[in-house]
């Protein structure tokens, strides 16, 4: 468990979405703040202390100077995240083929 900007504590589910947020590409900074207020600073020591050191060296080159991962930096507002073949999913659940 992790205390938050606001002191609020992390539940493990929690860390392991914004472990799972860091390491997505087109995910910024700004909306893991927005959603667990942490700011860039707090998840990157997050990210240093909950995953491997190799794991948190890898990370780091990939997120280093990454335009995607800060808003003030993009080029676009709105992107397409998924495939064409990709077939919407509802409810949890993946639609089978």
């Amino acid at each position: 468990m992790r205390k938050n900007k606001e002191n609020k504590i992390l539940t493990l589910a929690q860390i392991d979405r914004v472990i799972e947020m860091a390491w997505e590409d087109r995910t910024p900074f700004e909306a893991i703040y927005f959603q667990f207020h942490l700011s860039e600073s707090q998840v990157i020591e997050l990210m240093r202390s909950e995953i491997n050191p190799s794991s948190f060296k890898l990370w780091r080159k990939r997120v280093q100077g990454r335009k995607t991962k800060h808003l003030k930096k993009r080029h676009f507002v709105k992107g397409i995240f998924k495939s064409s073949l990709q077939r919407t999913i509802s409810n949890s659940k993946i639609s089978k083929r």
